[in-house]
């Protein structure tokens, strides 16, 4: 630990200090969009555009490879690929509701078969697994700025629409009854975290990234008594474990968003477990009760 604190404040490392500040601008987009993602229980949605966002960076790397757009940066093929997938989700969700596990199962395969086969044919640049994981140590300054926008626009949609979103997820069909436009908030949501999801998958990856859209969340709304709280719960919990992930890797030497992730899950999974022996002795103690 001692080493990690020395790093963040030795002027000769400032990728540390970036990935501190990565790690708390990404906590505000876990913990707002994680929440509205695990309440409306679309992390099948998000999970099939974070992994088609691998489509959009193979695909953009060789255009520039081989010329075709020189200088192509592997973004902009993600926000493309990101979008588009979350536009055919929504689409399909809101009028072929049947059809909503293929074409997830689709999108999700497809776009990360295109992206290897398009990085496989693109010499001289890193293995996809290198975009699946991520490395939250070599954010840039751009990704912060961008992070940072995001974060700000984020903020301000949750907070204008803050009744919408609440109302919609958790009962659509009350809140189109009160006029609530809920066609037009749902593909906003899906469109707003896949923008996320293309920054964010610099932090932990494209892979892991779905991991905490819904961990942090997850674990908040065991306790939290409204949507407003859990979105609080989920920032604090995406700091703590962001900048514990850091140090720990920093201090074990192992991969900073695997170790971010597992710690996640292990609190969430702890959490539950907890929660579980907690009702059965309650309810032990409630049917001991009831036999005076």
């Amino acid at each position: 630990m001692n080493g990690f604190i020395g790093a963040l404040f030795d002027p000769a490392m400032p990728f540390v200090r970036n990935a501190v500040i990565a790690g708390l601008l990404s906590s505000v987009l876990f913990g707002v969009l994680g929440a509205i993602v695990t309440v409306k229980r679309i992390a099948g949605l998000a999970g099939a555009i974070s992994h088609a966002v691998l489509g959009g960076i193979g695909l953009a790397l060789f255009l520039s490879f081989k010329g075709i757009v020189p200088g192509l940066p592997p973004i902009a093929g993600a926000l493309v690929f990101a979008v588009l997938a979350a536009v055919l989700i929504g689409i399909v969700s809101l009028k072929a509701k049947q059809r909503e596990d293929t074409v997830i199962n689709a999108i999700w395969a497809i776009g990360m078969s295109l992206g290897v086969l398009f990085i496989a044919k693109t010499p001289g640049y890193a293995d996809p697994m290198s975009y699946l994981f991520g490395n939250i140590l070599l954010v840039s300054g751009r990704d912060l700025v961008l992070l940072a926008v995001l974060d700000v626009v984020v903020l301000a949609l949750a907070w204008l629409f803050y009744p919408q979103i609440e109302a919609s997820a958790f009962d659509e069909e009350f809140a189109q009854t009160r006029g609530v436009p809920v066609v037009a908030v749902f593909l906003g949501i899906l469109t707003v975290t896949a923008l996320a999801i293309v920054l964010l998958q610099t932090f932990v990856g494209i892979v892991m990234v779905i991991a905490m859209l819904t961990l942090p969340a997850g674990t908040a709304g065991y306790t939290a008594r409204s949507l407003a709280g859990m979105m609080v719960g989920g920032v604090l919990l995406s700091a703590l474990f962001s900048l514990g992930g850091l140090a720990t890797s920093w201090t074990l030497d192992l991969p900073a968003g695997a170790v971010v992730v597992v710690m996640s899950g292990a609190v969430f999974l702890g959490t539950a477990a907890a929660r579980g022996l907690l009702q059965a002795v309650r309810k032990r103690h409630s049917a001991a009760g009831g036999t005076r």
